[in-house]
């Protein structure tokens, strides 16, 4: 069967970066209003209080210190708290598909190749801004790529579940090289009058070029020695918002049209499937877990990881075997394992091992076993 190879890796980065001291601030300013406009209904137990955040509280749970995103005032502004980013028209490019460009043009750059060479494109995210047309086709059209393009959408998994689709691709022979895309706007789903999930999530997008290993022409590459995806259905991570909300009133604008979950649920369901998933991956590709140099793992929660790498080498992850970027990128659903991956493999040595996993609402959980080539 072919060899297909990560040739590059691409980031984009947002402007803005909020932290934590100024998430609290913006969110305890807000609650304080909130008790004291429902002061007498709060007293009659009408209505409960909102607890205050803290950075403290934030740090303990999340491991987070700030996040990236596309606006910043709008956020910070007491009485708005959401992003105020205008409409463009339909004549602009839209602004997901301007980070995807930007984050696809550093790729193609780490991976010596041009459009030219550039059969497929694929966004895979969590959430997109309309539903057609596709963002990778217009993406396809800015970069002036021939050939096709469509997305998908398994939440945090996404990107992991891009690459198996982006390696059958060339490994039938229907794609020379292919690139796939995670531009996450994650800011837009998060309910930042939550305190229990507004730290969570920051804004980011990725980008991998994969090809057939015997056309590969970059300084960096990672051959892909084994996929394997698993979904499984659960409501603990959920988001209700879609087209359909217009068909009941009374639906518009509830908490559930937003990003919500069960975080204690997730936490002890997810984590062992995960540490499992990546254990039977290894096996399957006939690779011991002593052997692998680094976990790119998805970037969710700080505890999260820590847990799943004890679950999986039996012992504490030493520096550098699991890299984390969510401190100061937050949760970036998608792009995360893949900022992990981008911004630590330049020093692994030749043969060094590794695996991508994602894990997310579904729940999905994809693997990626590489070796540096």
């Amino acid at each position: 069967m072919k060899q297909v190879v990560i040739s590059g890796t691409g980031l984009y980065t947002p402007p803005y970066s909020i932290s934590n001291e100024e998430l609290v601030a913006c969110f305890n300013t807000y609650a304080e209003k909130f008790n004291a406009d429902h002061a007498t209904e709060i007293a009659d137990g009408s209505v409960t209080a909102l607890e205050l955040s803290s950075v403290a509280f934030i740090e303990k749970a999340s491991g987070i210190k700030a996040r990236y995103v596309m606006e910043k005032a709008g956020i910070l502004d007491p009485e708005r708290m959401v992003s105020h980013i205008a409409e463009r028209s339909d004549d602009e490019i839209s602004i997901q598909a301007e980070m995807a460009v930007a984050a696809a043009r550093d790729a193609m750059e780490r991976a010596g190749r041009t459009a030219a060479d550039i059969d497929m494109v694929l966004v895979a995210c969590s959430n997109m801004q309309r539903a057609y047309p596709a963002l990778a086709v217009e993406v396809q059209d800015a970069l002036g790529i021939d050939g096709y393009g469509f997305d998908m959408n398994v939440a945090c998994s996404s990107a992991t579940f891009g690459i198996q689709q982006a390696v059958a691709a060339v490994q039938s022979g229907q794609a020379r090289a292919v690139l796939v895309l995670n531009p996450e706007i994650t800011s837009g789903h998060l309910n930042w009058r939550d305190r229990d999930s507004h730290f969570i999530f920051g804004d980011a997008c990725t980008a991998i070029i994969v090809e057939a290993k015997d056309t590969a022409v970059s300084q960096q590459q990672f051959e892909i020695i084994g996929t394997e995806l698993k979904t499984r259905f659960s409501n603990a991570i959920r988001n209700n918002f879609g087209f359909l909300n217009r068909f009941d009133e009374a639906g518009i604008g509830q908490p559930d049209k937003l990003f919500r979950q069960q975080g204690r649920k997730v936490f002890k369901e997810v984590c062992p499937m995960a540490a499992e998933m990546i254990k039977a991956t290894l096996a399957k590709a006939g690779v011991e877990v002593a052997q692998v140099r680094r976990y790119w793992l998805h970037q969710a929660n700080l505890n999260m990881n820590l847990l799943i790498a004890r679950l999986i080498l039996g012992r504490d992850a030493e520096p550098g075997e699991a890299p984390v970027i969510l401190d100061t990128y937050a949760n970036t659903s998608s792009a995360g394992s893949i900022i992990a991956f981008h911004k630590h493999q330049d020093d692994l040595e030749a043969g060094a091992l590794g695996v991508i996993c994602s894990f997310g609402a579904g729940y999905s959980i994809g693997c990626v076993v590489v070796r540096k080539l």
